[in-house]
C-alpha cells in the first residue's frame, strides 16, 4: 500500500497539533518555570491529542488510536479550569469545540493497541524542553500488524534544511519502502526534501545525541559505552524524538535510550514515529540487546529493554559496546 490518503491527513493532523503547541509555548514566562507550573504544558498535551485525534477520527473513524492522555485526567480539579484556554487554543487553529467535544476526541485515544491497525500518538514529546522553551515533539505513527507503515514528527523548534533558509520548525515524514522526507512546519504543502542518515563509519569519529534528563536514560552507562567507542566529543543533549530527526538528517549518528531501572519499559508512542524515520532515511533501530522493537504487545514495549538508533553503518559496534557495558 502507498498510504498516501493516511500521510496526507497525519501531516494536517501533526502541523495543527504543532501550531497550537507553539502558541502556547509562546505564552511561557520566567515565573512559570520557577513556580513549576504545569499549566502550559496541560493546555498543550490536551489540545494537542484533542486535534489530532479529532482529524484522524474523522478521516478515518474505524482506526484504534492509542494516545498519552485520558479525558478523566483533564476533569481532575487541577486540570479542568484549563477548558476555557483549551477552547480558546483550538480555536485559534479553525476547530470549535465545546468541552464535551473535547472530552470525547481526547478519549478517542485510549486504544490498547496490539494487533490490527492502530495509530500511537505522543501529543507532546519533551514536556521539559517544551517549558524551557527548547525541543519537543508532536509524535503520530501508524501501525498495522505490529509493524510501523508510517510515521511524522513535529518539531516546532529544530531549524529546517537550507533549502528553507534554516527557518524553524520541521515536519519530517516516512513511509514503509519510500524513503523519509522533511518539510518545513510554516508550509506543510511545500515540496518536501529527502533526507538520509550520515556515512560516518567510523566510531570514534560519531556524533552522540542523549536525553537531557539523566531519569531518562542512563547517563554514566552512556559515557562508558562513549569511551569504549573511542568517542571524545561530548553528547549533544535534547529532549524528546527530536533525536530520532537529528539521525534521520544525518546531523548525529547515535542515540542511546539506555535503562534507568530493570522494571522499566518504554512506550509506543515515545518511539514509533522516530524509529520509522530514522529507518527509511538508512538508519537502524533495535532495542539494547540488538532485537527488533516489537510494536505488537499493547501500549508498552514489553519485550524490550532500551532503545539503539544509529545511523546504520555503526549499528552492529555500538550494541556490541552497549553489552559489554549493560551485560
Amino acid at each position: 500500500m502507498s498510504f498516501e490518503a493516511e500521510l496526507q491527513v497525519a501531516l494536517k493532523a501533526v502541523a495543527v497539533a504543532a501550531r497550537v503547541c507553539q502558541s502556547v509555548q509562546s505564552r511561557i514566562t520566567r515565573e512559570s518555570i520557577e513556580k513549576k507550573d504545569r499549566s502550559p504544558v496541560t493546555i498543550a498535551d490536551f489540545a494537542s491529542q484533542a486535534a489530532i485525534c479529532r482529524i484522524l477520527g474523522d478521516a478515518f473513524p474505524g482506526d484504534e488510536i492509542v494516545g498519552e492522555e485520558e479525558a478523566e485526567a483533564l476533569k481532575a480539579p487541577d486540570n479542568a479550569r484549563h477548558m476555557g484556554d483549551l477552547r480558546s487554543e483550538l480555536s485559534k487553529v479553525g476547530i470549535d469545540a465545546s468541552e464535551a467535544d473535547l472530552c470525547e476526541w481526547i478519549d478517542r485515544g485510549n486504544g490498547q493497541g496490539g494487533s490490527g491497525r492502530f495509530w500511537t500518538l505522543d501529543p507532546i514529546d519533551g514536556t521539559k524542553g517544551f517549558l524551557r522553551g527548547e525541543q519537543y515533539a508532536v509524535s503520530l505513527a501508524l501501525i498495522v500488524h505490529g509493524r510501523i507503515e508510517l510515521g511524522v514528527l513535529g518539531c516546532p523548534n529544530l531549524s529546517s534544511a537550507d533549502a528553507w533558509d534554516n527557518a524553524k520548525g520541521v515536519l519530517m515524514s516516512a513511509v514503509r519502502g519510500q524513503g523519509t522526507q522533511l518539510r518545513p512546519l510554516s508550509q506543510p504543502d511545500a515540496a518536501p526534501q529527502a533526507v538520509r542518515t550520515s556515512s560516518t563509519t567510523r566510531a570514534d569519529m560519531a556524533r552522540v545525541c542523549e536525553s537531557v534528563e539523566s531519569g531518562h536514560s542512563s547517563q554514566d552507562a552512556s559515557a562508558l559505552i562513549a569511551a569504549k567507542l573511542g568517542i571524545t566529543a561530548p553528547p549533544v543533549r535534547m529532549d524528546s524524538q527530536a533525536k530520532y530527526a537529528t539521525v534521520a538528517r544525518g546531523e548525529s549518528d547515535i542515540y542511546l535510550r539506555l535503562p534507568t531501572r530493570a522494571d522499566y519499559r518504554e512506550k509506543i508512542w515515545d518511539h514509533a514515529g522516530g524509529v520509522i524515520c530514522v529507518e527509511e532515511a538508512g538508519g537502524r533501530v533495535t532495542d539494547v540487546d540488538g532485537r527488533p522493537l516489537d510494536f505488537s504487545l499493547g501500549r508498552e514495549l514489553r519485550e524490550n529493554r532500551g532503545v539503539v538508533v544509529t545511523n546504520g553503518g555503526l549499528h552492529e559496534a555500538v550494541v556490541a559496546a552497549v553489552k559489554s557495558v549493560l551485560g
